[in-house]
């Protein structure tokens, strides 16, 4: 596990917390914790001057979660479902059809 040292030691080289994470094997949002005692997603309660603390940002919500939002709603799986559940329901089936004539007229 990476300590406070190290990763204050990276930041203090040049790195970001992306490249911090990356180089000591943790995620980003876990280096930001190490070295500032707060979380990244900003749900702690700081100090009433967070800023005077080595490594603090003002916005750190990205490194919490930093992998890309994916829209469940695009994928076939989803799809399939809605289209199980409209099959299954007469008034969803019935404004199934009255969408498709609309789109075709």
């Amino acid at each position: 596990m990476a300590n406070r040292e190290q990763v204050l030691g990276l930041l203090n080289e040049g790195l970001d917390y992306e490249e911090v994470g990356a180089r000591l094997g943790i995620a980003p949002g876990l280096a930001y914790l190490v070295a500032t005692g707060l979380s990244a997603d900003g749900s702690d309660a700081p100090s009433a001057h967070p800023e005077q603390r080595p490594g603090f940002l003002p916005t750190s919500q990205r490194l919490a979660n930093p992998r890309p939002a994916e829209n469940p709603t695009s994928r076939a799986l989803v799809h399939n479902w809605i289209q199980g559940r409209v099959a299954a329901d007469p008034q969803m089936r019935a404004a199934f059809e009255a969408r498709q004539r609309e789109e075709e007229s």
